[in-house]
């Protein structure tokens, strides 16, 4: 499996995002990162051919970062803006969703630029917290007219459901791809989603697909008491695993997972990974990047295939289970959710300060 794909004419990125959520102050409940090892976690990263990355405005402090990298990168001459690909996001606080303007919104666009030291962004990636509240349309219209503009590449999605994102393509958005939670566990894409975007063309880029570093040789035998959640990710999964596979369902997914992996001489987070890439209109993953510890691991992903035979013993053991309940992202939107209390709605207003 090569691991670039075109999301647009011209526009190639890894198969595997960089992703940057877990860099955003307070994600971490276990202390602070040493970012001195995620800097040399990108530095591997874009060395083995990793060079896209995935963030967000709300993620406090991750564009910063990311730009500090890009900005490190331009001292060398030979070295052009287009060699790294990041993926931002374009986020408005739920509580000015009514008052969003196009003059806010470039302003948040112009900041990222700035934050990222590009000219361009690649690939802005829309969310609107609130599908009752006025003006989605007309939000992603402002960043169609940025795109005509020359300051975005792409226009994106993330966490739309198949209703919302068809109006945004039935208003003439040329939406490039849908970023959307997939996983063993969080099969919801398959029941709409994933169909509508390979009828429209739209690429689907996975995030979820290890659940927070759930999907590892190191849980296996162990108890539901005894795992306490490192981060705001972890966190959420748990979540995800109790209403899908459940404690009994996971270890038995751990299990399989592992006897595949030792066939092809891999862990377990590479099987899991594989599994999603080889899905109709996948088009990347992404994969958080908190140390160096794990990069070459990403490497991995490309170097096997599984077989029909190991898909179908996988398909079969999670199908045995419940899905998720709703479209991608509707019990975090739920007002009184156990998934929507993890969210942070309102953050854009305190960066900007």
């Amino acid at each position: 499996m090569n691991n670039k794909i075109e999301l647009a004419p011209g526009y190639t990125v890894s198969r595997v995002l960089n992703g940057c959520w877990q860099l955003s102050q307070g994600h971490a409940l276990d202390g602070p990162l040493d970012f001195s090892d995620v800097h040399k976690a990108f530095e591997e990263l874009t060395e083995a051919g990793f060079t896209s990355f995935d963030c967000a405005d709300i993620y406090t402090g991750a564009e910063e970062f990311i730009g500090e990298f890009i900005a490190e990168k331009k001292q060398d001459p030979s070295f052009k803006e287009t060699d790294i690909q990041v993926h931002t996001k374009y986020v408005p606080d739920l509580q000015i969703l009514d008052q969003v303007d196009f003059a806010f919104t470039e302003s948040i666009i112009d900041r990222s630029r700035q934050r990222l030291h590009k000219d361009v962004l690649d690939a802005v990636q829309f969310h609107w917290w609130d599908y009752e509240v006025p003006g989605m349309i007309e939000t992603a219209g402002y960043l169609n007219e940025l795109r005509k503009q020359g300051k975005i590449r792409c226009v994106s999605v993330t966490n739309f459901d198949t209703d919302h994102l068809a109006m945004l393509i039935d208003a003439g958005i040329p939406v490039v791809s849908c970023q959307a939670q997939y996983s063993l566990f969080d099969r919801r894409p398959e029941k709409k989603l994933q169909q509508y975007c390979l009828d429209h063309g739209i690429h689907l880029i996975c995030y979820g697909t290890l659940a927070g570093g759930f999907l590892a040789e190191r849980y296996i035998g162990k108890k539901r008491e005894e795992i306490i959640a490192e981060t705001r990710s972890q966190v959420k999964y748990l979540q995800v695993i109790e209403d899908s596979l459940g404690w009994d369902g996971y270890q038995k997914l751990l299990l399989v997972l592992k006897e595949t992996a030792d066939r092809h001489g891999v862990g377990i987070p590479q099987v899991a990974a594989r599994w999603v890439l080889d899905q109709p209109g996948v088009a990347a993953i992404v994969i958080g990047v908190r140390s160096s510890r794990h990069v070459h691991d990403n490497e991995k992903i490309f170097s096997f295939d599984l077989t029909d035979e190991e898909k179908k013993q996988l398909r079969e053991l999670i199908d045995s289970y419940d899905n998720l309940p709703g479209e991608p992202f509707e019990l975090e939107r739920t007002v009184g959710s156990k998934y929507r209390n993890i969210m942070h709605m309102n953050i854009n207003e305190e960066e900007q300060s």
